[in-house]
């Protein structure tokens, strides 16, 4: 099989090397030396690569990279989390080399091994795994929320996202025929319950087959699952006052009924991280239990970007923040990630 068909088709073959890999990597760290947890940081700069979807690209934060080619429609921020992360690492004497950051906004799990399109016809990038190489020793990145299909769920919930303020927001509702005010008990039952079930199983086939082919095509990688920030306070009577200085409330007119069904959905896809970095052997960054008082409910505190909140992307017009992390946010993800990479780099 050639390196370009292992690297866009998946084969029992790429499986089984994947688990070898993997088996080999736990026996030698079995059988070796004892290490404790004060262990010191590599001397030497690791070579580390960055993937992932919006919430790694930090839609949202202004300026953005690559803004003389197509990759601009990522809407990767020069100040997104992998940057920001890397300079708390280098003041504590953590150097990576940084071989790439593919984080791009929109991006499914499965664009990790597959080609994604661009927004507008604008083009298409290449799998993110192509980004790896064989001396990469950090991946670290977010995928999950899209194949979950947290956009198609807004829009579901949102009349207001279903019409013209919803255009730059790719998907489509679940079901149009049922009117947004009833998504909660959409989702709790029948065909809503159904979709969801149906796409969590596939998230975590793909979030299995991620970690992987990192495992295969950089097999001194050590592999850093970012989660995602909690969107929904516990306390959803937050969400009825508008931010300090905002006059949208942070869920726009999604009911106050339906937010406990996206922290649910939120949480479960939270738990389908877990469990495909558990079985893997990888590592987690868990920011759903780190940012419930960063809700985009938790007005000046709050680590999110509200649904129809103006974010510092400026296109000619301000666009929303659609739930996304502010620079609060940001920071906030680029602190756990670095304390996370520190650590797992020292054992």
């Amino acid at each position: 099989m050639s390196s370009a068909m292992r690297k866009t088709t998946k084969t029992p073959v790429t499986r089984r090397l994947a688990a070898a890999a993997v088996a080999l990597g736990s026996c030698l760290a079995l059988a070796g030396p004892a290490t404790s947890a004060s262990a010191a940081p590599p001397a030497d700069p690791v070579p580390t690569v960055f993937f992932g979807d919006s919430y790694t690209a930090n839609y949202g934060i202004a300026p953005l990279n690559d803004q003389d080619n197509e990759r601009m429609f990522c809407f990767q921020a020069k100040e997104n989390y992998p940057a920001v992360a890397t300079r708390l690492l280098a003041d504590k004497g953590v150097t990576l080399d940084v071989q790439s950051d593919v984080s791009c906004g929109g991006a499914l799990t499965h664009h990790f091994w597959e080609k994604q399109e661009l927004p507008f016809n604008l083009g298409e990038l290449p799998p993110q795994q192509d980004a790896l190489k064989p001396d990469t020793q950090l991946a670290v990145g977010s995928m999950g929320g899209n194949t979950v299909g947290f956009n198609r769920i807004l829009k579901q919930c949102s009349d207001r996202l279903r019409g013209e303020e919803g255009t730059l927001l790719p998907g489509t509702p679940v079901d149009e025929d049922v009117a947004a005010a009833k998504c909660g008990e959409f989702f709790g039952s029948g065909d809503g319950k159904e979709w969801l079930d149906d796409r969590f199983e596939r998230v975590g086939w793909d979030l299995e087959e991620l970690l992987e082919r990192i495992a295969y095509f950089s097999p001194d990688a050590k592999r850093v699952l970012v989660g995602y920030p909690r969107l929904v306070p516990a306390d959803t009577a937050k969400c009825l006052t508008p931010a300090p200085g905002q006059t949208e409330l942070p869920f726009a007119d999604i009911p106050q009924d339906a937010l406990p069904v996206l922290d649910q959905v939120q949480k479960r896809l939270d738990d389908a991280l877990k469990k495909a970095v558990a079985d893997a052997g990888a590592d987690f960054v868990d920011l759903y239990d780190r940012t419930g008082g960063n809700t985009a409910c938790d007005g000046a505190d709050r680590g999110i970007g509200g649904l129809l909140e103006p974010s510092l992307l400026d296109l000619g017009q301000k666009l929303p923040w659609y739930l996304h992390p502010n620079e609060k946010g940001r920071d906030i993800q680029a602190k756990e990630v670095a304390d996370k990479v520190e650590q797992v780099l020292s054992r």
